[in-house]
C-alpha cells in the first residue's frame, strides 16, 4: 500500500513540475503570520472544484510559501488523504458528462470529524485559483471559452484555458475557519452542520470571484445602443429636438456620439500588457510601491459596487491605482477622466484599460448630461467598480483641494432610483516622495499659464522617467457606505420614489456631508515619509536651514507625537530614524549639506524650497492641532486649560475646512485636552498649578522644539488674520466676497515677497475663498441683499484673539498692507 503511494505521490510531484514548467503564478495572501494560521492545530485547504491541476497548483504554492503542508494527512477517517479538499466534485467517471457539482466525499467526512470530536478544531484556509482574469464579455464566445469566468469549466475547456492563460493565473489564500465554530451548534445533526459549511464557503468564494472577475460586462456596442434606448435620453432627445428645432433623427445620432465618446471599452489583454510595463515602469522609476491596509477594498469589493476616491497628486495616480488592485487580485475599476487625455494613441489605450471620458463642464448641454448620468447609472447598478477624484483636478499645492460635488451628487441620484446594489466609497492616498510634475506645479503657482496635455508634454515627461522619484505608497482608507450617510442626512430616503431627473430637497446636505467623509478620510489614510518629515521640519526653521544633529534630533520627536497620539489607524510612519530620513533626502537631491566645523548644516536652497512647500503640505494636517496648540504661546508665557480650549476651538473650524480634519467641531474640547496632554508629557509644554499651562524657558532645547512646532500652522493663521484686517479696515457693508477674496490675494504676494515666504499656497486664491465661505457658513460674515458683506463685533474679537499667535512684526506687517487695501 505504501508502494503505491509513493508512486501516487511520484507521478503527481513530476505532472507539477511538467505543469509548472508552462503556468506562471500571481499570489496573494500566502503570508503566514498574515493568514493569521494557529501553528498548534492542523490546516486543511479547501478548493471550490475539483481538479487535478488546480490541486498541483495549491501544492506548490504552499510550498513555495512554506505554509503548513498540502500534502500531509489529517486525522480524519475516510476524509482527505492530504491536507487539502475539494468542496465539490464531479458525479460520474472521468469520461461521463459533465454534471451538476455535488458535495465531496472528503467535506462530508470533515464535517463529520469535526461534529464527532469536539475537542479538536482545523482550521479551512479557502484557496481561489483563476487561469487568468478576463470578465465575460455577453455575446463574446472566444471569451467565453477560453478565460476563467463565473461558469464551471468542463475537461477541455479547463485545458485550453491552461493553455491560453497558465502563464496569467493568479491565486488567492484566504483567512482560515474555525471548522468547531462553524459545526458547534449542530452536533444533533451533521447534515445541518454540512449544510452551514458549505453554504459559508460558498458565499465566500462567490464574493472573491465577484471581487477578481467583476461583475459581468456588455459588450461596448451594445451598451452604447442601449443609453440611447432608456427612458431618461429618449426624453432628453425629444425636448433638445423640440427646442432646437432638429429631426429627432439628428439628435438621436448626437447622443449616440456622445454616448461613444464617453464609454470605456475596457480590454483584459490592453490591462495585462498595461500589467507587465507598468511593473517595469515602476521599478525603473521607484524604488518600491508599498501597499497598505488592501483588506478593505477587498472586502468592500465582494458585496458592493466600490468607488475609489483618491486624492489626485499626479496623472500617474490614474495607472497606479489600477496596477496595485489587479496585482492584488481586484478588477480594475472604470476611470473617469478628463476630456483633455482622450488624446491620439494616448486616449485609445486608457480607454481599453478602464478609462471613460467626460467634458469639464456640461451644464449648458442637458443632452451630454443625461446621456453622461445614465452611463454612471449603468456602471453603478450593475456593480462595476468605479473610480474618480472628487477633487477635479491635480493638486498644485500638495494639499487636498476642496471636493467638487459633481460625481458625488450624480452616485448619490443613481443610488437613490437603484439602491439593490449597495454602494461603498473607498479612499485612496497616494503618498509620493517626489512628484513628476513637481516643476510645472511651481510653475503653475507662479502664475504661468496651466500647459494644456498633448503628444509633446507626454514625451517630455517620458524623459524624465530616468529619474529617481523615490518609493511611493497607496494607502487604503476606512470605507464609507453611501447607505449610512443617506441614514445620517435623511432616515426615509427608502421610502420616496425617486427618478433620473428629481433632485430632493436634501441632496446637497447629503452630498456636502459625503465630500466632507471622503476628503478627511482621505486625509486620515495619509502615508508620511521622510521627504515630508524633512520638509516639515526645515520649512519650520527661520532661515530654511539647520545644525544637522539638531534637526535629525527635532525629526525624531516630531515623529514621536504622531505615535504618541495617532491621528487615524490607517496613517503609515517611515521606518528609521531622523539620521536615515536626512540621508535619504540627501540622495534625493533635496537638501544641501553644508560642511563646517562645528558640525554640518542642512539646508534647502533655490527651487527645493518651494517645493518642499509642496510635501511639507501633504502631511500639516497631522501636526494642525499640536501646532496651533504651540502658537498661543507665542506671545504668552502662560494660559490656562480653559483659555487654551476657547482659542484653539475658535480657530478650528476654520483649520477644519481647510485640512479637512477628522474630528467633528463637538468633540474638539476633549481632542485639545488630549494634545495639551501629550505635548506636557514630551516637555514642550510645562503644566503648572490649577490647570496653569506654561511655555518652557526661553533659550531650551524645549522652547527651540515648541516655536518650531508653532511654525507648521503660523502661516496659516496669518492668512486668516489678513482676510479680517482687510474686511475690517473696508468696514461692514463696503465690499463683495469677490472683491475681498482679490485684495487679500494681492496683499497676502505683497507680504510674501516682503518676508521671503517660500510658500506660494500663502497667496492661493482659492484658499481665501474657502475661508470667506466657511466666516459666513459659521455666522461670523453675512451677506445683504446688494451681496456685500456684513459683520458684527464678533470679528473684531477673532480679530483680538489673533494677537496671542502672530509676533509683533507679523502684525504691523499686516496692518501696513491692509491699509495699502483700503
Amino acid at each position: 500500500m505504501r508502494f503505491f503511494q509513493g508512486v501516487y505521490s511520484l507521478i503527481l510531484t513530476l505532472l507539477r513540475k511538467i505543469l509548472f514548467l508552462w503556468v506562471r503564478t500571481d499570489v496573494s495572501g500566502d503570508d503566514p503570520e498574515a493568514l493569521g494560521i494557529d501553528p498548534d492545530k492542523p490546516v486543511c485547504y479547501v478548493l471550490q472544484y475539483a481538479s487535478l491541476s488546480s490541486r498541483l497548483v495549491l501544492e506548490q504554492e504552499v510550498l513555495d510559501a512554506d505554509l503548513p503542508g498540502a500534502e500531509s494527512s489529517l486525522p480524519v477517517k475516510n476524509g482527505p488523504n492530504h491536507s487539502f479538499f475539494f468542496l465539490y466534485g464531479r458525479d460520474g467517471g472521468s469520461l461521463t458528462r459533465r454534471r451538476t457539482p455535488v458535495q465531496t466525499s472528503e467535506f462530508r467526512a470533515l464535517v463529520q470529524y469535526g461534529v464527532e470530536h469536539p475537542e479538536q478544531d482545523v482550521q479551512i484556509v479557502p484557496v481561489s485559483l483563476f487561469w487568468g482574469r478576463s470578465p465575460d464579455k455577453e455575446k463574446s464566445l472566444v471569451k467565453l471559452v477560453l478565460s476563467d469566468s463565473w461558469s464551471v469549466a468542463g475537461r477541455l475547456q479547463r485545458l485550453l484555458i491552461i493553455l491560453v492563460h497558465g502563464r496569467n493565473t493568479y491565486v488567492q489564500f484566504n483567512s482560515p475557519l474555525s471548522l468547531q465554530q462553524v459545526v458547534s451548534e449542530y452536533r444533533h445533526s451533521e447534515e445541518r452542520a454540512r449544510r452551514k459549511l458549505a453554504r459559508i464557503l460558498r458565499t465566500h468564494f462567490r464574493r472573491v470571484r465577484q471581487a477578481v472577475l467583476g461583475p459581468d460586462l456588455s459588450h461596448r456596442r451594445t451598451l452604447v445602443g442601449g443609453l440611447i434606448r432608456t427612458q431618461a435620453v429618449r426624453e432628453a432627445i425629444r425636448k433638445t429636438a423640440a427646442e432646437e428645432d432638429m429631426k429627432p433623427e439628428k439628435v438621436r445620432m448626437k447622443a449616440y456620439k456622445y454616448a461613444d465618446e464617453i464609454a470605456a471599452s475596457m480590454s483584459v489583454i490592453a490591462i495585462r500588457i498595461m500589467d507587465v510595463v507598468l511593473a517595469r515602469l515602476w521599478n525603473r522609476i521607484y524604488n518600491g510601491v508599498a501597499v497598505n491596509n488592501i483588506r478593505v477594498a477587498k472586502e468592500a469589493a465582494q458585496d458592493n459596487a466600490v468607488v475609489y476616491v483618491p486624492c489626485h497628486r499626479s496623472h500617474i495616480d490614474y495607472l497606479l491605482l489600477s496596477y496595485v488592485l489587479y496585482k492584488n487580485g481586484l478588477m480594475p475599476p472604470h476611470i473617469a477622466a478628463g476630456i483633455n487625455l482622450n488624446m491620439p494613441i494616448v486616449g485609445p489605450l486608457l480607454r481599453r484599460g478602464g478609462a471613460f471620458f467626460m467634458r469639464r463642464s456640461f451644464r449648458d448641454n442637458p443632452l451630454y448630461a443625461t446621456v453622461f448620468n445614465e452611463y454612471m447609472h449603468v456602471m453603478f447598478s450593475r456593480g462595476y467598480s468605479v473610480e474618480y477624484f472628487v477633487e477635479g483636478g491635480r493638486s498644485r499645492t500638495g494639499r487636498m483641494l476642496q471636493p467638487r460635488p459633481g460625481m458625488l451628487s450624480m452616485t448619490v441620484r443613481s443610488f437613490l432610483r437603484d439602491h439593490r446594489k449597495p454602494i461603498v466609497f473607498v479612499p485612496v492616498y497616494f503618498g509620493y516622495e517626489k512628484v513628476m510634475e513637481g516643476r510645472s506645479y511651481l510653475g503653475e503657482l507662479r502664475g504661468k499659464k496651466k500647459e494644456k496635455e498633448n503628444i509633446l508634454t507626454l514625451a517630455r515627461t517620458v524623459r524624465r522617467l530616468s529619474n529617481s522619484f523615490g518609493q511611493v505608497a497607496v494607502n487604503f482608507g476606512e470605507p464609507i457606505p453611501l447607505a449610512e450617510v443617506l441614514d445620517e442626512v435623511h432616515p426615509s430616503w427608502r421610502e420616496e420614489t425617486y427618478d433620473s431627473e428629481y433632485r430632493p430637497r436634501w441632496l446637497n446636505q447629503a452630498v456636502n456631508e459625503l465630500s466632507s467623509r471622503v476628503a478627511s478620510h482621505i486625509n486620515a489614510a495619509v502615508a508620511v515619509n521622510p521627504v515630508g518629515l524633512t520638509a516639515t521640519a526645515l520649512l519650520g526653521a527661520e532661515r530654511l536651514a539647520m545644525d544637522e544633529v539638531q534637526l535629525t534630533r527635532l525629526m525624531d520627536q516630531y515623529a514621536d507625537l504622531l505615535r504618541a497620539f495617532p491621528y487615524a489607524g490607517t496613517i503609515t510612519l517611515p521606518q528609521g530614524t531622523g539620521n536615515d530620513w536626512v540621508a535619504y533626502c540627501e540622495n534625493m537631491g533635496l537638501v544641501t549639506r553644508k560642511p563646517q566645523k562645528l558640525g554640518d548644516i542642512i539646508a534647502l536652497e533655490g527651487t527645493n524650497a518651494i517645493l518642499m512647500t509642496y510635501y511639507r503640505n501633504n502631511i500639516q494636517h497631522l501636526f494642525a492641532l499640536p501646532a496651533l496648540i504651540a502658537s498661543l504661546f507665542e506671545n504668552k508665557q502662560s494660559l490656562n486649560r480653559e483659555k487654551i480650549e476657547f482659542l484653539a476651538g475658535v480657530a478650528y473650524p476654520y483649520l477644519r475646512s481647510e485640512l479637512f480634519l477628522k474630528y467633528r467641531n463637538e468633540e474638539i474640547a476633549d481632542v485639545i485636552n488630549q494634545w495639551v496632554d501629550v505635548l506636557v508629557d514630551k516637555g514642550l509644554l510645562l503644566e503648572e498649578s490649577q490647570g496653569l499651562i506654561s511655555r518652557p524657558e526661553e533659550g531650551t532645547d524645549a522652547m527651540l522644539r515648541l516655536r518650531v512646532l508653532s511654525r507648521f500652522i503660523i502661516q496659516t493663521l496669518e492668512r486668516y488674520h489678513i482676510a479680517i484686517g482687510v474686511l475690517r479696515r473696508y468696514g461692514s457693508g463696503k465690499v463683495t466676497a469677490e472683491e475681498l477674496e482679490d485684495q487679500c490675494t494681492l496683499l497676502a504676494e505683497r507680504m510674501s515677497i516682503l518676508f521671503g515666504l517660500n510658500a506660494p499656497e500663502f497667496f492661493d486664491k482659492t484658499l481665501f475663498r474657502n475661508f470667506i465661505t466657511s466666516l459666513q457658513s459659521n455666522g461670523v460674515i453675512t451677506r445683504d441683499e446688494q451681496g456685500l458683506l456684513c459683520y458684527s463685533d464678533e470679528l473684531d474679537e477673532v480679530a483680538e484673539d489673533a494677537r496671542l499667535v502672530l509676533s509683533v512684526e507679523k502684525r504691523q506687517a499686516i496692518q501696513q498692507v491692509t491699509m495699502l487695501g483700503a
